[in-house]
């Protein structure tokens, strides 16, 4: 294999398929575990989910467009809080957040992690008990703070010595006890993307525990009258399979959590494993059900605390991509279909849809993989390989690097990817000025927008050298 100094993603292989992917039988069939439980195949071919056809939800929103199955998102939801029901389940609302959502997760009996104020905003505005909020963040705003703290937010979670100082300078001023856990880092490297894993020790987040900062922290705070120790939080990182680095990760946390206890005299009550659990984007992905993890969980902070003779703290958990992920599938257009020439006689089929990287970055940034489905019709063709990629202007603009399409596909066709409830509308971005793509609920055949579709309207008022 010859390199290409654009990146591996244009190298002269795109006519062998990963070892992964194998070609399908049916090439009109949907692999269950990578969609929305509602999701089927019409005996037309057409992709329903919800019991919506996605020509028709198309025909009336228009594409692209992220269609949220909410009984799935609701099932997963029930299927973590039913699983760790000993246990306190914080929704990870950085994966996708709107008000339909937090009173989803609310009336499901979640608690919601939040991570700026827009965050916040939007829980308040849709009505959550502030006292079910953790309020997350490496850098919070004095007015972050000032709101969280006036707003009564459950759980601050403090990342610096500047933060803690902050936040006690502002909870004296206001009268207040600011309830606080103290983020560490773990130095357990979760088996994941080097961007998106989080508790090794050179990067942004926590205090570590090895360098004895983390006690540190925990001191200050136990000392500050206007502070309330909770406890310690840790993240390992996302999209992982297995529990072993939570296992680390807790024997760890848990013997800071002992040391607490005989060093300061405080038996702080709770303790936060964090989430990151993976889901199935495409069919080499293997992750575990919440009751797996539940029980495997239990067993690890059981044992440890064990181990060193503390009495076991309230845990809680942060799943957001493992309930929201797979609740949305992101249904396209297709505009155009071109065969182009590689090296050694081979070919790529590229398959050209109305969005791309501004509404799903995560190909380009995390060279993610995704799966995908001809969603308006049956074919009768033989598969091919192919590569579908977006309309902005940039080379690495895909959005499923590899997959097979009918051969048939071609311009007017709607081609569905499944697994983009999770940072694709949450991190959607108006590069080129290509409006953002709306959120549309559909339940028992009915479709309801709880985002709408940005427009050009939308983005010129922004600039404000229009007249």
């Amino acid at each position: 294999m010859r390199a290409h100094e654009a990146g591996t993603l244009h190298a002269d292989i795109g006519h062998k398929a990963p070892p992964w992917l194998r070609a399908p039988r049916d090439v009109n069939d949907l692999v269950p575990a990578l969609w929305s439980g509602t999701a089927k195949k019409s005996a037309e071919g057409s992709l329903v989910v919800g019991g919506v056809d996605l020509r028709d939800l198309v025909a009336e929103h228009g594409s692209p467009a992220y269609v949220l199955d909410e009984d799935d998102f609701r099932s997963r939801a029930r299927a973590f809080r039913t699983a760790f029901k000993d246990m306190d389940v914080y929704y990870a609302g950085k994966a996708f957040l709107c008000t339909t959502v937090v009173r989803w997760v609310m009336e499901e009996g979640l608690n919601l992690d939040i991570c700026s104020g827009g965050e916040l905003a939007v829980a308040l505005r849709a009505g959550a008990d502030p006292k079910r909020l953790g309020f997350h963040g490496n850098n919070k705003s004095v007015q972050e703070l000032t709101r969280a703290l006036e707003a009564g937010v459950g759980r601050i979670i403090v990342d610096s010595l500047f933060e803690i100082d902050r936040l006690i300078e502002l909870a004296a001023e206001r009268g207040l006890v600011a309830p606080v856990m103290v983020r560490v880092t773990a130095g357990v490297e979760a088996h994941t993307h080097e961007y998106i894993a989080t508790a090794h020790e050179d990067q942004k987040f926590g205090f570590s525990i090895t360098s004895g900062a983390a006690f540190e922290a925990v001191a200050k705070v136990n000392e500050a009258a206007e502070l309330e120790l909770l406890g310690l939080h840790s993240h390992i990182g996302s999209q992982i399979f297995d529990t072993s680095g939570f296992e680390l990760a807790a024997k760890r946390l848990i013997a800071l959590h002992a040391r607490v206890s005989d060093e300061l005299g405080v038996d702080m009550p709770e303790l936060d494993l964090g989430g990151g659990f993976g889901i199935a984007y495409t069919t080499q992905d293997d992750p575990a059900d919440p009751a797996q993890l539940a029980t495997e969980m239990t067993k690890i902070v059981e044992h440890e605390c064990r181990a060193y003779e503390v009495e076991a703290p309230r845990i809680s958990i942060e799943p957001g991509r493992a309930i929201v992920g797979p609740a949305v599938c992101t249904v396209y257009s297709v505009g155009t279909v071109k065969e182009v020439a590689l090296d050694a006689g081979a070919s790529r089929t590229y398959v050209s849809v109305d969005g791309g990287m501004s509404d799903n970055i995560r190909t380009a940034l995390y060279d993610a993989d995704y799966s995908c489905t001809l969603a308006n019709r049956y074919s009768g063709t033989t598969p091919t390989l192919a590569r579908v990629v977006g309309k902005h202007c940039e080379s690495g603009d895909i959005v499923v690097k590899d997959e097979f399409l009918p051969s048939d596909v071609g311009p007017g066709d709607l081609v569905a990817v499944p697994g983009t409830g999770a940072y694709c509308r949450s991190m959607a971005s108006n590069y080129n000025h290509v409006p953002r793509p709306p959120v549309i609920a559909v339940k028992d055949g009915q479709t309801r927008v709880v985002v709408r579709r940005e427009t050009e309207d939308d983005l010129l008022l922004l600039d404000m050298g229009a007249e």
